[in-house]
């Protein structure tokens, strides 16, 4: 048996999840259900994984499980971007190893070609713009890894464009950075919008329980149940697609980090506002260092900064952590804005990224009848996508040059034991946010 030891707990502050459309929240389970396949974890990997083995088994019954909304967890609070390009923050040029960079670019490609098609065969209004993103530094520490990022795309044959701090204002409004550099492969989206539209157009065979925490697993001789305080699912096999929760059921155990970012939002702008910030209506930027400031100037012309980080080893949400990031983004706004001073938030929330110190994921099988896609590493939308999609491919008989890339992997290597675990990622937090500097 394997028992979870703790279950999400997200706080309600998440922007994205309140401005996205409401729906019908899908009952919890109850009883005891039988099925097939079951997969735990409605996010984007979930939500993926479900609908590949519903197409690949059209007469099967699969099972989604959800321990609170969709759309409320981590999938509804990242930044909204569906980003093309190898993002290997392990890397000084975000590219690493050019053979794995190739690799990590099909898959990303294939994941956005994935998603548009769905997003516009059902529908699903998230706010999707081909918009790219500027990767921007304020500090010479920052432009020389944008000096570096341009070697590496240079080696990948990516397109880019380098911008100059002069120029930067004609595409985001603000004078705060020094260099740009614009890449255009990106797609910017609403990301609660996107898993709620994705879970809404589900196959006909796919049953989706939400709120349904689940407590603990057997693994029988051929079957296995997973309990929960209302009932249990009996699956012939089961799909983890929960990221560091899994940790916590005893896979992966002391290989995977819950690391927490946070962010804030604000109120739309006024017209006479948008015209003082000027620059384009939309844009995304990514800090060229990684423990900067990640911005969006979203469709409804809300402002978002994201930045702090905490190591939340239960995966759950930590109120003296949001106020102190709210603090942080005030500061970082502020700097960045300052013709929109005092501009208020309407929103503020952290969420959890599952990140691992070697910077690799798993894909494959856990136990037997136990499989999973987990540890995206930072690229949650188009990395959680592809790898739910192609583990059901792979538990349906396929194989290609992208499986057998993410069957190559390695995995996620040990962490230190406890104590030294939390005070080793909570010291480099903290040292990587103070060397930032202007960045953050």
């Amino acid at each position: 048996m394997f028992e979870r030891t703790v279950t999400p707990a997200d706080d309600n502050g998440c922007g994205w999840f309140h401005l996205s459309l409401g729906r019908k929240v899908r009952p919890a389970h109850s009883g005891t259900t039988s099925a097939r396949w079951v997969v735990l974890g409605a996010g984007f990997t979930g939500v993926a994984a479900a609908r590949q083995l519903a197409l690949h088994y059209p007469n099967d019954q699969i099972v989604l499980v959800e321990a609170q909304q969709v759309g409320f967890g981590a999938s509804g609070r990242n930044s909204g971007f569906a980003i093309d390009l190898p993002h290997d923050i392990g890397a000084p040029d975000y590219i690493g190893d050019l053979a794995t960079a190739r690799m990590s670019l099909k898959l990303n490609l294939r994941a956005q070609a994935l998603l548009k098609k769905l997003i516009a065969e059902h529908g699903i209004d998230c706010q999707l713009q081909a918009a790219g993103k500027y990767q921007a530094a304020i500090e010479p520490k920052g432009i020389a890894v944008l000096e570096a990022y341009r070697s590496g795309l240079d080696k990948l044959g990516q397109a880019y464009q380098v911008i100059d701090g002069k120029d930067m204002p004609e595409h985001v409004g603000t004078h705060f950075y020094k260099r740009g550099l614009y890449t255009p492969g990106t797609y910017l989206l609403q990301p609660a919008a996107l898993v709620k539209g994705l879970a809404e157009s589900l196959p006909a065979n796919v049953t989706l329980f939400e709120n349904t925490r689940i407590h603990s697993i057997e693994q029988g001789a051929d079957k296995v149940t997973l309990i929960h305080d209302n009932g249990r699912l009996i699956a012939d096999q089961l799909l983890l697609t929960n990221n560091a929760f899994a940790s916590h059921f005893g896979f992966l155990k002391g290989r995977l980090l819950p690391v927490f970012t946070y962010a804030s939002m604000t109120r739309p702008l006024t017209e006479q506002e948008q015209a003082r910030l000027g620059g384009k209506s939309t844009w995304g930027i990514i800090p060229a260092d990684p423990f900067g400031s990640t911005l969006r100037r979203t469709p409804d012309q809300r402002l978002l900064v994201r930045n702090s980080f905490s190591f939340n080893p239960d995966g759950r949400s930590h109120k003296k952590y949001l106020e102190r990031a709210e603090r942080q983004q005030r500061e970082s706004f502020e700097r960045r804005f300052p013709m929109l001073s005092g501009t208020p938030f309407d929103y503020t929330w952290g969420g959890s990224m599952c990140l691992s110190r070697n910077h690799e994921s798993f894909f494959g099988t856990l136990a037997p009848r136990i499989h999973g896609a987990l540890c995206c590493n930072g690229l949650g939308i188009t990395r959680g996508t592809i790898t739910g999609t192609l583990l059901a491919d792979w538990l349906a008989g396929e194989r290609d040059e992208l499986i057998d890339f993410l069957l190559s992997s390695k995995g996620p290597n040990a962490n230190p034991p406890e104590p030294f675990l939390s005070l080793g990622v909570n010291f480099n937090l903290r040292l990587g946010q103070h060397r930032a500097g202007q960045e953050s």
